[in-house]
């Protein structure tokens, strides 16, 4: 989008005009904006185009504050005099793809709705046990075989039902290279996530030569959970996810690929004779120091790439280098943990911004990993401790999908905490009353845009208490 003069879509008033202008004004940063309102006249100010892009939205739900009939007079927008700056750098939102695939329309209403938001960065998980998503040229069975599973966990795990019914699709590059240029028109970065050494059942599958027993040809898990079967430590093994990594950089231009780290069983690292063997050559401390060398070796692959990479927060006693983002999930106390090993975060605590837990205890809530997680503890979590200001980059909404295998549900799970997690990232606490007050009205536009939100908090009194 450039600076530029011209007619407003979302004002109807006739010779109302939309002017922008690229302004030097450091205080404005990356992403701030000045909008101004006057009679039918709309001036925008930011240093870059990314504030104007966020200007935009902030107009668009300026001009959806009082529904119009059809037919009736045109619509007229108050005026205002807005500067806006947002409080957090990274204002995320992950999408698992990997436990149910999605169409390429779904991804596209994300980026629709994560922007509404500003919301900059789409996480996307790609791979896991259960399914392979990113196609990759020269290793096409991950994504061909990989990617499909014969069924799939019906219920809870413990349940021990499933379905019956095959499942999968993964996305060309092709796919995902649209996705990535129609979400960076709408100020939306995305960051793919690879997870490695572990939750690689569905890779392994694929090619049996990347695990630990060559000779065992395993299936795509079709159960939730954590899968025992790893990468193995061979030097083809890693030449292997070098290769993937090329490809996956070529697609995504994001500074950062997310390598993963978490969850890893180390049985078949303590009985391979290979595996004792790298620790060895390494100098490691261990089969447990294997999984961040994993991570360590990737990245530094990356780097020659002249890209950053993240991690979970599972790998931080063994150790990363501190030029490794760290997600911090497993609690608060990990977001401090990761600081004082001298790393960069992004705050995701799974007692608060886990979003695949229920939002209500009411009993018609669709089937949820846990919870309640209610609106008002989501909006209550403060993610930069105090003290820790431009070291936690910001936080992000975790959209987990093993019970979310349609988009109407990730809709329900998303919508309306989503909304804090904005509000919390971008404005920061303190107006948690203006927050409740604006959200009805906030919902009328969800409505409008086909996002199916959570009703049941409306009639639970959650939303009437502040």
């Amino acid at each position: 989008m450039s600076p530029s003069t011209g007619r407003a879509d979302d004002m109807a008033a006739e010779a109302a005009t939309l002017r922008f202008s690229l302004i030097d004004e450091p205080e404005l940063g990356d992403e701030g904006y000045r909008l101004r309102i006057n009679g039918q006249n709309v001036s925008i100010h930011a240093q870059t185009e990314q504030g104007h892009v966020w200007a935009l939205q902030t107009l668009r739900q300026l001009a959806s504050c009082t529904a119009v009939p059809a037919g009736s007079a045109p619509r007229t927008l108050p005026g205002v005099a807005v500067t806006d700056v947002p409080r957090l750098p990274w204002r995320g939102v992950l999408v698992d793809v990997a436990r149910w695939y999605q169409p390429l329309s779904f991804l596209l209403g994300m980026v629709d709705r994560l922007a509404m938001h500003k919301f900059n960065v789409l996480h996307l998980h790609l791979t896991d046990d259960q399914g392979w998503r990113f196609e990759v040229s020269r290793y096409p069975r991950l994504a061909e075989i990989g990617g499909f599973r014969a069924e799939s966990s019906s219920g809870h795990l413990d349940e021990g039902r499933f379905d019956g019914t095959r499942h999968g699709g993964y996305y060309t590059q092709k796919e995902l290279r649209i996705l990535v240029s129609y979400a960076a028109a709408r100020g939306v970065q995305v960051m793919p996530e690879l997870d490695l050494p572990g939750h690689m059942q569905a890779a392994v599958s694929a090619y049996p030569g990347l695990g630990n027993r060559p000779d065992v040809q395993l299936k795509v898990r079709a159960a939730w959970g954590i899968s025992p079967h790893i990468l193995n430590t061979r030097d083809t093994t890693l030449d292997f996810m070098r290769h993937v990594l090329d490809e996956l950089v070529d697609v995504f231009p994001f500074d950062y690929i997310h390598l993963g780290g978490d969850e890893i069983p180390l049985d078949e690292w303590r009985s391979s004779t290979e595996a004792r063997q790298r620790v060895n050559d390494e100098g490691l401390n261990g089969a447990a120091a294997l999984a961040s060398w994993w991570i360590t070796t990737m990245g530094r692959h990356l780097q020659e790439h002249g890209r950053k990479f993240a991690a979970w927060d599972d790998q931080l006693e063994v150790g990363l280098p501190r030029e490794a983002l760290i997600f911090a999930w497993q609690s608060a106390a990990r977001v401090g943990y990761a600081l004082a090993r001298g790393h960069e975060v992004v705050a995701v605590p799974e007692q608060f911004v886990y979003l695949d837990r229920a939002e209500t205890d009411s009993p018609r809530e669709p089937t949820a990993i846990d919870g309640p997680l209610p609106l008002s503890q989501v909006y209550d979590y403060e993610p930069v401790p105090a003290g820790a200001e431009g070291r936690v980059l910001g936080s992000q909404g975790m959209l987990w999908a093993e019970y979310l295998p349609r988009p109407s549900l990730v809709d329900w799970r998303a919508f309306p905490r989503l909304t804090a997690i904005a509000e919390r990232c971008w404005s920061g606490g303190g107006r948690k009353r203006e927050y409740m007050a604006a959200l009805p009205h906030h919902l009328l536009r969800l409505t409008s845009m086909g996002v199916r939100y959570n009703t049941l908090a409306a009639t639970s009194g959650e939303r009437k208490s502040v």
